[in-house]
């Protein structure tokens, strides 16, 4: 007889595995996985067939949250810098919020282990986002550069903001507005 999953277990495996991820990135062993979970090691590949299974689903569960953030309350028709600045703000806000989470994400984007299959599945839920961010490379200072340079060129300036978060933190919401005009700036 088949063992019934519990989505407890699976949530405790996979924020487990956020927390050894952080501290020994993508190579963390299931077992010390399987063990912060508070289950057997066994029990880890009753939910996930093997490490890239577990990997995958994290890469995905991990976007879901973040699309999720960013798509409630989001201003569909709202002007494109309203749109642009609620991207900003609910990314960075999760970000801060969930700096294990967002370092597990950057290491979990670049890694080859992520499937083309789980990178579709997550990009569904961008659309809000993705037709934005198209809006964005038609302005002026973007136009005739790549698809994806308005995306990279906003990660890498909440990247900095981040940065300069953790050495001020009195000063967050002034550092996310004012780090929003200059992108916003940038792009006229």
């Amino acid at each position: 007889m088949a063992r019934i999953r519990s989505p407890e277990k699976r949530s405790a495996i996979l924020q487990a595995a956020v927390h050894e991820i952080t501290e020994v990135g993508l190579g963390a062993p299931t077992a010390k996985i399987a063990r912060r979970a508070g289950v057997a090691a066994g029990t880890l590949f009753t939910y996930f067939a093997n490490k890239e299974e577990l990997l995958n689903e994290l890469y995905l569960e991990l976007k879901l949250e973040v699309y999720t953030r960013v798509n409630a309350n989001f201003p569909h028709k709202g002007s494109l810098e309203r749109r642009a600045r609620h991207i900003w703000s609910s990314f960075l806000d999760w970000a801060i919020e969930f700096p294990e989470k967002r370092k597990v994400s950057l290491q979990l984007n670049v890694s080859d282990l992520i499937t083309p299959e789980t990178r579709r599945r997550a990009a569904v839920e961008r659309g809000t986002i993705d037709t934005t961010f198209s809006e964005l490379g038609t302005r002026g200072a973007l136009r005739g550069l790549p698809a994806g340079f308005a995306t990279a060129t906003m990660a890498a300036m909440q990247e900095a903001t981040m940065e300069f978060i953790a050495k001020h933190p009195k000063q967050r919401e002034a550092l996310i507005e004012r780090a929003f005009q200059l992108f916003w700036r940038a792009l006229r």
